[in-house]
């Protein structure tokens, strides 16, 4: 069954023009063209909007009528990120089969636009998922006009978090380096919202693993590039021509480790024979990075799952105390390192 994201990408446009367009949301207006576009490949895919498919399902008793929303987080431009896409597919087709919809789905960016945050409380949804941490003053508004909200991997503590293991994964990576002969090893990636680099788990476990091994941590290996390519790809090429690169690199996100491979590349620098690398996520396209891309597995598909059942639990009762699951993480070894 399709999803709103494989219509977003045959229409060539993001999920949330598509919600508009089939909501009929006049938030922002959109040209014919595109419009044209998007219900060209509704009709193509077959797709039926989830409010439509629960008229039809037979939803979990007391589950009947959930709406809920989706803060999706944008790290390299808005609705683009592959990782953050998988956990919405993952969530939108659990919550589907649960008896939901999910009429809502937004980045915290959008939030700063009055006129869309309160598009987002005229909705009166009963649920709504984050998937990065916000400031204080917004999560408590969010917390005053949203009955129950869960969030992925956003440390914020009142509320069901869904996370993968940051501090593993990352010790994981310097580990698999180290055990394959890598002794200085720089870091690739940014702090998470709010969150800057020096504070985000991934680095601080970075760092750790480093000073357990007796490595040299050097400040200038360590490229704050902000989740943008661009910004990667231009510290890789400063570092090089300055200091000079690490033996390896560990990326705390596959789009740097793959923006680095590109820039890598431009120098005319052999992968590994000259720097290796390792990424994190495992997105569908680093196996077909040039070389394909070693990295660590994050099951972002069943972290939709999981919070598509924890929120559904708690729009139908559950008031428990707020759960902190933790998914597993694999190393996949391709040809970087």
């Amino acid at each position: 069954m399709s999803s709103i994201r494989d219509v977003a990408k045959q229409a060539g446009v993001s999920p949330a023009t598509v919600s508009r367009i089939l909501n009929n949301n006049q938030v922002y207006k959109t040209s014919p063209e595109t419009r044209e576009r998007v219900l060209k490949a509704v009709t193509a895919l077959d797709y039926k909007p989830l409010v439509h498919r629960v008229r039809n399902a037979s939803p979990a008793a007391g589950s009947q009528g959930m709406r809920a929303g989706c803060l999706l987080a944008s790290t390299r431009g808005k609705y683009s990120d592959p990782f953050y896409l998988d956990i919405l597919d993952g969530f939108e087709k659990e919550f589907e089969r649960l008896g939901g919809s999910v009429p809502f789905v937004r980045t915290e960016q959008d939030l700063d636009k009055p006129e869309i945050f309160r598009s987002l409380l005229d909705l009166r949804l009963d649920g709504l998922i984050m998937m990065r941490p916000l400031s204080d003053a917004l999560f408590t508004q969010l917390r005053r006009a949203i009955p129950h909200i869960v969030g992925i991997d956003t440390g914020h503590m009142p509320i069901d978090n869904i996370e993968y293991d940051h501090l593993r994964v990352s010790r994981m990576a310097v580990e698999y380096l180290y055990a394959k002969g890598y002794r200085r090893i720089g870091y690739i990636g940014a702090g998470v919202g709010p969150v800057p680099l020096e504070r985000c788990r991934r680095y601080r476990s970075y760092r750790e693993t480093m000073t357990d091994l007796g490595l040299e941590i050097r400040p200038e290996w360590v490229l704050d590039c902000h989740w943008d390519d661009k910004r990667c790809m231009e510290l890789v090429e400063k570092t090089c021509r300055t200091v000079g690169l690490p033996e390896a690199f560990y990326a705390a996100s596959d789009l740097m480790a793959m923006a680095a491979l590109r820039e890598f590349y431009q120098l005319g620098l052999r992968v590994p024979k000259d720097v290796a690398i390792i990424g994190m996520s495992n997105i569908e396209m680093s196996q077909y990075a040039n070389p394909p891309l070693t990295t660590i597995d994050v099951p972002t598909g069943e972290i939709g799952i999981a919070a598509a059942r924890a929120l559904a639990g708690r729009i139908r009762g559950d008031n428990t105390l707020p759960k902190r699951i933790l998914l597993p993480s694999t190393l996949i070894e391709r040809d970087t390192v």
